[in-house]
């Protein structure tokens, strides 16, 4: 690609909206980003990536009285003593570093409410992914984060009660909501290889498009 392209992908849990941005990624010669982001901000802060990971995509337990936000547009507040870091500052940090890594390079970047935190950013392409519940068991089982359909099925509910809380406390959106993104797909319909070539062929048609008929 000759233009700068940032694509994020959110995803319902065992969807297989990771595994598609990474293939999308690959298949652009782009960066890609999910982990990374919380390991990246972790070390910016100088705090225990541990730390960072057990806030990762959660609402936060309480609302300290000495912070307000902006749906992640504040300027990043850093600390000096680890523990007293919150979750709304965490999640500031991760924001810090998606617009840096979306101001330097192209990507795919999943989760982490980076559609909501890049809306002011031009051409970005806001993907989500979804599958029904039976095939979102199925990918879990087969990955080994569950022993049991039940487990899995528990799993999944339990995770995507909490990113949709996590999505909507930080933004003034509706996760997987289809109105609020570019491109929705059920994953559970193409192999993932069709998936990415569906995805990709959007893509390629969006980056064609000339500027001016965005306007329109």
């Amino acid at each position: 690609m000759d233009k700068k392209l940032i694509i994020t992908v959110g995803r319902t849990f065992g969807s297989g909206g990771r595994v598609l941005g990474r293939m999308l990624a690959e298949r652009l010669g782009i960066a890609f980003y999910d982990k990374r982001l919380l390991m990246e901000a972790a070390r910016q802060a100088g705090v225990a990536p541990e730390y960072f990971e057990r806030n990762d995509e959660r609402k936060p337990r309480f609302i300290s009285g000495v912070f307000s936000f902006a749906h992640g547009y504040s300027p990043m507040a850093w600390y000096n003593d680890p523990t007293s870091i919150s979750s709304d500052s965490i999640y500031k940090a991760q924001c810090d570093y998606i617009r840096h890594v979306a101001a330097t390079e192209s990507c795919v970047i999943v989760g982490r409410t980076a559609d909501y935190v890049l809306r002011d950013v031009p051409g970005v392409i806001n993907i989500f992914v979804h599958a029904p519940e039976s095939e979102c068991i199925r990918r879990i089982i087969e990955r080994h984060d569950a022993l049991s359909i039940e487990q899995a099925r528990a799993l999944a509910r339990r995770a995507n009660k909490a990113r949709a809380a996590f999505y909507n406390f930080y933004t003034d959106k509706t996760w997987g909501q289809a109105a609020g993104y570019d491109l929705t797909l059920d994953s559970s319909l193409l192999p993932m290889s069709g998936n990415v070539d569906l995805v990709e062929t959007y893509i390629r048609a969006r980056m064609a498009r000339p500027a001016k008929e965005y306007q329109s």
